[in-house]
């Protein structure tokens, strides 16, 4: 058996097409046409690595720059050997040059992230010297520039002044009375680049000059007239100048081409071998396909939601399957009706095989697993030849010879009904006989079969497994899913009646089959019917089991929540708390502000005394909340939640009165502050009933005031207050003001601009920064402001 029919057979020439249709490049396209096997496993480990850079740099919406590429290996091998390349070969590996620089440049700055990649890139040359020559001096169209050399361009300039000149020497003598009666038409033509009139023949020795040629009827002689003859001979000297600059100009191109054409070969195999990963790259997406585990062979397969690739290209609905092979199985049986995708099934994994081994990502789920088989052979299409004298049933048997003659260890070998077209009891016994000579040599099978006997080796030898390809008994149509486990009944009498033969002859084969004493072939139905049920059972157990577990796992969540919120009451507490502290912070801000900005002892008294109780407010909360963190939770009396009503704020442990209620939240009086809660964290008191634990003495809330007692104030004529005002108005006054500071020889100043949006703030010190006056600025510490005020530091 050659190993040609087994690719033929299972499609390997339509993947390598599908590959090469992906390729941008001619010489991607010989790659990929001409993919290789890889040699271990290692390799192809490798191989789907890179294929993975390859995707990822796809997914990121990243195309190496490869157009432009012609397929230039013509010109490569004649600049090799010193010839002369036209201007469009020149400028074709120009393109070559230029991709394989901008490729080099696209794939480094990911160097790191894509290894293998950069591995093949970094080997471009990284200049495009060669390509700059060549795009200077020759025009996309192919035409040689003006800009190739001065020496083209005088010559070309003095042809062009030519052409003008015998332009209008023509064009005088077509305007000449006594001209126009000897010539055939009125108008002039060139003629081996000279310059002549339509005579008439019978007018020849009118019109003195020199004949380029004639009319076909010989009436009409184009001629030159004499005193165009100098002219034109001067633009053909003009012309043989510039054609003779062109040539010196193709020729150095080619002779720098000569001296690069190796590295530009070499650039052109890397170029098509990124190429061809792209295209392995896209070919991998179309089909969704991944790279499985490689694994070692006598450790079987798995392959999930495989699919065969061709299918899938051919844009057809494709039912995924889960094929497996576990040890110690060494063979899977696959049985079932005819058209339900037995075939298909061992051919897909046939096909996976070969698209490993050539580093290809395979038709299949993430976390599939096939091993790399040395070699794979398939007999699934069998035909007979009469000019051989060969049946179909000899042609297959002479594949199987073949198989037996080269099975060795780490071999995969798919056989299309084995045995089949020959006696069905002789071709069992001959079927069971060669899958085991295939199962000592150590190879790995996969056949397909109608036979009862062959489904039923599974049943006494655990290196045998079964699988069926489903059948809808009530549609009386496959489903093309392969099941595993069970062999699969070939349904033929159903087949027969879903393709339409007479219902008298399904009858009397339904009652002939029975008639038939095929004990073994029902006995498996039955297995399959009863495997089945039970697999149902198993299913319905497994839910019942995943429910109960999982209203377990909720109920040791509740339980471990309960646990932990009450452990953590107290840290929950103070964060509450933490909360209402860091709210109450921007206006003790403001409060010190204007602490600071009264010059009245008496508005300063007031507004002191206010802070004060605000110290005294946060620090009975801290205290309340440490007592309740340490007494733990406590049953209280409950009473009606309406305005005037007392409540004990649960999360911060004090209490307070309710001002108002809205909805679900209520706000809360707790002593100077105002505080917004959610109802469920306040409890009604009844009555005036306090926690004694809670209370706080009047020694105790003046101790904590007096510890949070700030700094004396800083005095008004060292304070600015530019709350109000627009920023332009911020900004003179802030600069009067620093003059006066200045002035004044004052160290240190104060703006005091409150909190707002932010932008009068950030105005005024980006305006400071600038300023000669400060030396440095900063937002005011908590007693003298907080971020409501800009402290400043005068230079000196």
């Amino acid at each position: 058996m050659r190993a040609e029919d087994t690719l033929n057979e299972l499609g390997w020439p339509w993947i390598l097409e599908a590959l090469a249709g992906r390729c941008r490049l001619p010489a991607g396209r010989r790659q990929a046409a001409a993919l290789p096997f890889l040699p271990d496993a290692p390799a192809v480990r490798e191989a789907l690595a890179r294929v993975g850079e390859a995707r990822a740099l796809s997914e990121a919406g990243t195309s190496l720059p490869l157009g432009g590429v012609a397929d230039v290996e013509p010109h490569l091998d004649r600049a090799a050997k010193g010839g002369v390349l036209e201007p469009l070969a020149l400028r074709e590996c120009a393109g070559l040059a230029r991709a394989a620089a901008r490729t080099r440049a696209t794939l480094e700055p990911r160097a790191a992230e894509l290894p293998r990649l950069w591995a093949l890139a970094e080997a471009l040359s990284p200049s495009a010297g060669v390509a700059d020559r060549i795009e200077r001096a020759i025009e996309p169209d192919g035409s040689i520039s003006d800009r190739a050399s001065p020496a083209l361009a005088a010559a070309r300039d003095r042809s062009r002044g030519l052409h003008r000149a015998l332009k209008a020497q023509v064009e005088a003598l077509l305007d000449d009375g006594d001209m126009q009666r000897n010539l055939r038409d009125r108008y002039f033509t060139i003629r081996n680049d000279r310059y002549v009139l339509p005579v008439l023949a019978s007018a020849r020795g009118q019109v003195p000059g020199i004949v380029h040629n004639a009319s076909q009827s010989g009436q009409t002689l184009f001629v030159e007239p004499d005193s165009m003859v100098e002219l034109g001979n001067e633009l053909s000297i003009a012309n043989a100048m510039a054609a003779e600059e062109e040539q010196r100009i193709l020729r150095e191109l080619s002779q720098a081409l000569t001296a690069g054409a190796g590295a530009l070969a070499r650039d052109l195999q890397l170029l098509a071998r990124l190429d061809l990963l792209e295209a392995e790259a896209r070919l991998a997406s179309d089909l969704d396909a991944h790279a499985p585990e490689v694994g070692p062979e006598p450790a079987g397969f798995e392959l999930l939601s495989l699919r065969h690739p061709l299918l899938v290209l051919q844009a057809k609905k494709v039912v995924a399957s889960h094929v497996r092979l576990s040890p110690p199985q060494r063979a899977l049986i696959v049985s079932g009706p005819n058209g339900g995708g037995k075939t298909v099934a061992i051919t897909a994994v046939g096909l996976s095989a070969l698209m490993l081994r050539a580093g290809l990502p395979v038709a299949a789920a993430e976390g599939s697993r096939l091993p790399f088989y040395l070699e794979v052979k398939a007999a699934v299409d069998e035909r007979g030849d009469l000019t051989k004298d060969l049946s179909t049933f000899t042609a297959h048997l002479t594949a199987v010879k073949d198989m037996l003659a080269g099975a060795v260890p780490g071999s995969l070998i798919l056989v299309d009904e084995i045995a089949a077209d020959t006696d069905p009891r002789e071709g069992a016994a001959l079927a069971a006989a060669i899958l085991e000579a295939l199962v000592e040599r150590g190879a790995t099978v996969l056949v397909t079969t109608h036979l009862d006997e062959l489904k039923a080796l599974a049943l006494t030898d655990a290196r045998y497994g079964n699988a069926r390809v489903g059948f809808d008994a009530e549609r009386l149509v496959p489903t093309y899913q392969v099941h595993l486990g069970a062999p699969g009944s070939s349904s033929a009498i159903e087949v027969a009646a879903r393709v339409g033969l007479p219902p008298a002859v399904v009858e009397r084969a339904r009652a002939a089959r029975h008639g038939q004493g095929g004990a073994l072939g029902e006995a498996l139905r039955a297995l399959d019917d009863e495997r089945g049920r039970l697999a149902a059972e198993r299913r319905g157990a497994e839910e019942a089991r995943a429910a109960a577990r999982a209203a377990e796992q909720r109920a040791r969540a509740a339980e471990e929540a309960a646990r932990r919120a009450e452990r953590d009451a107290g840290a929950r507490m103070g964060a509450a708390l933490a909360e209402e502290i860091e709210a109450a912070r921007a206006e003790v801000a403001e409060l010190m502000a204007e602490l600071q900005a009264q010059p009245s002892v008496k508005k300063a008294a007031e507004s002191k005394a206010r802070l004060d109780a605000w110290h005294a407010t946060v620090s009975q909360a801290a205290e309340a909340t440490r007592a309740r963190a340490e007494a733990g939770p406590e049953a209280l009396p409950g009473g009606e939640l309406k305005p005037g009503a007392r409540v004990r704020i649960l999360s911060l442990g004090q209490e307070g009165e309710v001002v108002e209620v809205d909805g679900k939240d209520a706000l809360v009086r707790a002593g100077p502050l105002k505080i917004r809660r959610p109802v469920k964290d306040l409890l009604a008191l009844a009555g005036k009933a306090r926690d004694a634990g809670l209370a706080r003495t009047r020694g105790e809330k003046l101790a904590a005031a007096s510890a949070a007692r700030p700094d004396a104030p800083v005095s008004a004529e060292r304070r600015l207050d530019a709350r109000g005002l627009r920023v332009e108005e911020l900004l003179r006054e802030v600069d009067r003001f620093l003059d006066r500071m200045y002035s004044d020889g004052e160290a240190e100043c104060v703006v005091l601009h409150g909190h707002g949006t932010g932008a009068l703030k950030q105005a005024l010190r980006d305006h400071l920064a600038a300023s000669p006056y400060v030396g440095a600025s900063r937002s005011g510490d908590r007693h003298e402001g907080g971020d409501a005020v800009t402290v400043i530091g005068l230079r000196r």
